[in-house]
């Protein structure tokens, strides 16, 4: 029993020295070189700042917006109606998910160019040509792919707090004579308010530090840009880390406020449980026009990685609504590319250590959290979610910096001569949250009188572990350990950040820079980028399988 204490106390310490050291040491070394009030100052008294800042809010409210507009009613037809192919609706929800915007955003150039297709179309039409890639366009451009590719997040905790409503309290409401909006109005919304919050603040603060869209779409005057184009400066000039410190209050800000607003809503939670479902039958015009919207939504949302493909597969696509020969060199042209088959490799072993680091922190924090009920366990818990509060291009700057300030830091991050474990602890903490939530998810629907009993049958607290609770929760390990692997290989912040030579860059890292080469550059880019989306695809759709509606609870603050 006494070993058994020691080695519990020295997983606590081990576990918070892996929070000290690459979660809370980055974002303090951003915080001491960048918290500066004279520095402060300028960034607020410069115009090209003060108008990346307000370019920056203003696409995170328009995205957050644009995503509720698209999520609640979805959700609202999905729970309240069983129709005609409902059950692989949340497959087709995440979708979007299989391609990261700032890739998607090179097949929404081929449909919103000034020769793509919905101007051609217009041109066809006797219109004429609307610049959606200049000027203002660019930006609404922007939110659209953005809310495109987030409003599965929204969607899915949606759907999970609408499970947990008691299907009898708008029962009674409707039996007392309140109508259908007014029940929408003043008992769904209310007790919806923990999924909004939950999923509509990692939308805010999301698309608030989205780097890859706007530097894909040329969209320089937003803070994450500014930042990212300070990066050679950092010897030399302390305003990047300013800025970074700026965007980590602002994003700290919108997730507290979001926090604040959850917890004042006090009875206004979600009613947990009940067994009945709020569903029924669809009927007459609505058994249509249910699978239609979902259907319609999801071409609307694929219609980027739709484009991706057609580029990718077309020898000449210029003034027409579809390409007009097609090929298949460009998928060769990819794979031959001096940098493309290194970038695979590379992120397979930045991944695949990765995944490890987060699975193992991840299923130790939940049975401390869980089964062992540590006392200060609530606090590493905190310390796991941090990393949905706080934006990754701050992490990944943290890093960046560590290795300039700090000896020890530089020879083991050197993001120059080997970036392995910089990139691979930078994509674990920001999947971390992930594996922590579905492990955690599992923990807790996992009986423990099962433990006890092989406890009282002789078995040690290892045994006990490997031989029960492990197997009971597999299906959730995997599912976290998917999530893990597969959003690493599509991370964008960190890659673009610190991978700095090319023989070390990552996927993300290599599709931009491909998307940089004049001529073929972007088409074989978009090959490229269809590879990574097939990837992606079977990821998201095994762990649909495997969790199905419950999906919605890993992202979730």
């Amino acid at each position: 029993m006494k070993k058994t204490g020691i080695l519990k106390t020295a997983t606590v310490a081990l576990l918070a020295g892996f929070f000290a050291v690459f979660l809370l040491l980055p974002i303090y070394t951003v915080v001491e070189e960048g918290l500066r009030w004279s520095l402060i100052c300028e960034v607020f008294r410069n115009p090209l700042y003060l108008e990346g800042l307000l370019n920056s809010f203003l696409l995170a409210a328009v995205t957050t917006c644009l995503v509720f507009l698209i999520s609640f009613p979805l959700a609202l037809i999905y729970d309240r109606l069983d129709f005609p192919g409902k059950g692989i609706c949340n497959l087709a929800m995440m979708l979007p998910m299989i391609l990261p915007p700032f890739v998607g955003a090179l097949g929404f150039q081929q449909i919103l160019g000034h020769y793509g297709v919905v101007n051609t179309i217009l041109t066809d039409l006797g219109f004429a040509r609307i610049d959606f890639l200049g000027g203002s366009g660019r930006f609404w451009s922007i939110c659209v792919i953005e809310a495109l590719h987030l409003y599965p997040i929204l969607y899915l905790n949606l759907v999970t707090s609408l499970g947990n409503i008691d299907p009898a309290m708008t029962e009674a409401a409707k039996n007392l004579g309140a109508g259908r909006w007014y029940r929408l109005r003043r008992i769904t919304i209310p007790l919806l308010k923990p999924g909004i919050l939950a999923g509509g603040s990692i939308v805010l603060i999301w698309s608030f530090t989205e780097l890859g869209t706007p530097l894909m779409f040329g969209y320089t005057r937003t803070t994450a840009v500014q930042v990212f184009n300070g990066i050679t400066e950092l010897e030399t000039n302390p305003l990047p880390y300013t800025l970074v410190v700026v965007m980590l209050i602002l994003a700290l800000g919108m997730y507290l406020v979001s926090r604040l607003a959850l917890s004042a809503g006090g009875a206004n939670s979600a009613v947990k449980g009940h067994a009945s479902s709020s569903a029924r039958p669809a009927r007459g015009v609505r058994k249509v026009l249910a699978p239609l919207a979902f259907l319609a939504v999801t071409l609307v949302a694929v219609s980027p990685h739709i484009a991706l493909i057609l580029t990718a597969v077309s020898r000449n696509w210029y003034g027409t609504i579809l390409p007009e020969h097609l090929t298949f060199l460009h998928f060769d042209n990819a794979l031959s590319h001096k940098i493309v088959l290194p970038s695979i490799v590379n992120s397979l072993k930045y991944s695949s250590l990765a995944m490890i680091f987060a699975l193992a922190v991840g299923i130790l924090l939940s049975l401390i959290v869980v089964r062992w009920r540590f006392r200060g366990a609530a606090i590493l818990d905190i310390l796991a979610m941090t990393p949905l509060a706080v934006p990754g291009i701050v992490i990944a700057f943290g890093y960046l910096g560590m290795s300039v300030k700090y000896a020890w830091a530089h020879e083991m991050f050197n993001p120059v001569d080997n970036p392995l474990l910089l990139l691979a602890a930078a994509y674990a903490i920001r999947r971390l949250p992930y594996v922590v939530r579905s492990v955690t998810a599992g923990l807790e629907q996992t009986p423990e009188e099962l433990e006890f009993a092989a406890r009282n049958l002789g078995a040690d607290a290892f045994q006990t572990l490997r031989r029960v609770t492990l197997p009971l929760i597999t299906a959730n390990i995997v599912v976290g350990g998917l999530f893990a692997f597969s959003f690493s290989m599509l991370e964008v912040s960190d890659s673009l950040i610190l991978a700095q030579k090319a023989e070390f860059f990552p996927i993300t890292r290599a599709i931009f820079e491909l998307s940089m080469i004049l001529g073929s550059g972007p088409v074989t880019a978009c090959a490229f980028g269809v590879w990574t989306m097939a990837f992606m695809a079977a990821t998201l759709g095994a762990a649909g399988i495997l969790l199905g509606r419950k999906i919605g609870a890993i992202f979730r603050l």
